[in-house]
């Protein structure tokens, strides 16, 4: 049985569309460096290490969206592809967990 069919992305620019990349690939560097989830220093630091670049094709996209002239963020849209491409879940990785009772 094949698993069920995720919904399409909604239509983005390619500077959108960069971006959203960029953002999540900064959170997955994130969630590997929160303290809070533990794991090895080793890992830690080479997820630091690699943000930076991330973090730089973050800046590039969001440049080259406002050189275009693409001054706002359509956040619904974004939202959408956040959520097609499991930002939920992604996000929750960089958060302080609940505390145990």
């Amino acid at each position: 049985m094949l698993p069920p069919e995720l919904p399409p992305l909604p239509a983005l620019t390619r500077a959108e569309g960069e971006f959203i990349d960029s953002y999540l690939a900064v959170l997955d560097l994130l969630g590997r460096i929160n303290p809070s989830r533990g794991g090895a220093t080793y890992g830690g630091l080479r997820a630091a290490q690699a943000l930076v670049a991330k973090a730089t094709d973050l800046r590039d996209a969001l440049t080259l969206m406002h050189r275009r002239g693409e001054s706002e963020l359509h956040a619904a849209t974004l939202t959408r592809a956040l959520r097609v491409l499991d930002g939920e879940r992604r996000a929750r990785l960089v958060t302080v967990p609940p505390a145990q009772k």
